[in-house]
């Protein structure tokens, strides 16, 4: 396994002990250590691709493996910050709707030997998102960040849309070549 992928399964190993930490209250700092943890989590998604990308390291186990470690990450955020009330429900709801619509795609074109890439939209969707929980974590000790994490939020929402669309637009001849 090459070091873009070990950091890829990094990541898919780190969101356990996030979750811990978001979801205890008996850890003093315990949103403090879980965004500690997210943090690292969400910079082994640049390097590895960096990396990746730098010394073509691509595999078709990264590309599979690195946007459902990305999804398992950002997700597993997104639903612990709705019982504290950071995060409505319905958002998560429709983001994550996203991310199984765009994975049964991939899982189409798979079957048809072909693999898609993310896109622009997708990446940057995906960065959006994780600064959005990082902003919402520290709003937990810091309220005055309530409007940048309203802010990230419907803005992680509109490019979440955005990208589902172009997505399908992109590929909507991978439904019509099926085996």
């Amino acid at each position: 396994m090459n070091l873009p992928n070990k950091l890829t399964m990094m990541r898919v190993i780190l969101i356990p002990f996030f979750v811990f930490f978001m979801l205890t209250d008996f850890v003093p700092y315990s949103g403090l250590i879980a965004l500690a943890i997210f943090i690292v989590a969400s910079i082994t998604d640049f390097l590895d691709g960096r990396i990746a990308r730098k010394y073509n390291l691509i595999t078709n186990f990264g590309k599979f493996m690195d946007p459902l470690a990305d999804k398992l990450l950002v997700c597993s955020a997104m639903i612990c910050l709705i019982p504290i009330g950071l995060l409505p429900a319905w958002i998560v709801i429709i983001i994550i709707a996203r991310e199984f619509v765009i994975s049964g795609f991939r899982l189409i074109a798979s079957d048809n030997g072909i693999v898609i890439a993310a896109s622009w939209w997708g990446k940057w969707k995906t960065v959006c998102q994780m600064f959005m929980v990082i902003v919402l974590i520290l709003e937990i000790y810091f309220p005055i960040l309530y409007y940048p994490g309203l802010v990230l939020t419907y803005a992680a929402l509109v490019l979440t849309i955005v990208s589902l669309i172009d997505y399908l637009v992109k590929n909507k001849d991978v439904l019509k070549e099926q085996k």
